[in-house]
């Protein structure tokens, strides 16, 4: 798949969520302030904030397509990635909101504060939401799977937090309606369990990026295989130094190989040449390899 062509799915994909979200938000905060449903209102703030998301992916997705250039020269990969890592912060920061909120009505309750009672709309709202942001998180994790873009996953995943969400906030809308007055704290409690979810949830998708951002190495087993690949390769007597980090959604390998102290240095650069195709061929053309030619000694170690 080209750029041009990921790009293009990244944005469509995203759009149709935009239009989802907006139209979500609008009818959650309405049926929030009109069923006088805390939960329903941090539900509808939880919504705006899968628009805010929505415009980071499509913001910097299509800068992370771009080329390489003189400012960038290992492309811009890393705009996905710090894309992504926008996103999680979004989900934290909600998550905590939601849970403050919640957490100072139970302690208006337990002080004598009567809760209101939310109205029927809040509910519809909130199983319409589950609907529609399942559908969402399911096309949206296809598209993601796919182009293989870790800030579309990302946005996926913050589909399925509002379709969480949303379930929780039925739950406790519904017990609030239907159990009674005493029973009312189980809306703003609803908000406080699912905002827990969505910190976790914020953790889980932002780690990964964290660590590309701090040029953590690849994961063990990657490594490995890029190794066996390397070993593989006739002509390669030893080899140390091997590094690797990721750049978006692309692989970067470093490595310094020995070869026969007698080869040319055409042949020595064939060698090097077939440790790149190899590796490109395994992990996509946009894989960055650099391979440093080294005399192999007999006696030498390492």
């Amino acid at each position: 798949m080209t750029a041009d062509a990921r790009v293009s799915k990244v944005k469509t994909v995203t759009y149709l969520g935009m239009v989802v979200n907006v139209l979500l938000t609008f009818g959650k905060l309405l049926a929030g302030v009109v069923g006088k449903s805390s939960a329903m209102l941090a539900d509808g703030v939880h919504s705006l904030s899968d628009i805010a998301t929505d415009v980071v992916v499509i913001a910097f997705v299509g800068i992370a397509a771009k080329e390489s250039d003189q400012d960038h020269q290992y492309g811009h990969g890393k705009y996905e990635t710090f894309a992504t890592m926008l996103i999680s912060f979004v989900l934290l920061v909600v998550g905590l909101g939601i849970f403050w909120e919640g957490l100072k009505a139970l302690y208006g309750h337990f002080n004598g504060v009567v809760l209101p009672k939310p109205g029927l709309i809040a509910l519809y709202a909130a199983l319409i939401s589950i609907v529609s942001k399942e559908i969402l998180y399911r096309y949206t994790m296809v598209v993601a799977n796919r182009i293989q873009s870790s800030a579309v996953k990302a946005n996926a995943w913050h589909h399925r937090s509002d379709a969480f969400s949303s379930i929780g906030t039925t739950l406790g809308i519904g017990g609030a309606i239907f159990l009674g007055e005493s029973w009312r704290l189980l809306d703003p409690l609803a908000g406080m369990v699912v905002s827990i979810f969505i910190v976790k949830m914020a953790v889980e998708i932002g780690l990964p990026s964290v660590k590309e951002l701090l040029e953590t190495a690849l994961p063990e087993e990657t490594r490995e295989e890029i190794e066996k690949i390397i070993q593989s390769q006739p002509g390669v007597l030893n080899y140390h130094r091997l590094r690797t980090r990721k750049i978006g959604m692309v692989n970067a390998v470093e490595v310094h190989v020995k070869v026969d102290r007698d080869l040319t240095v055409e042949a020595s650069h064939q060698i090097a040449t077939a440790i790149e195709e190899a590796l490109r061929h395994r992990f996509g053309k946009q894989t960055h390899v650099g391979v440093h030619i080294e005399p192999f000694y007999p006696r030498q170690s390492g």
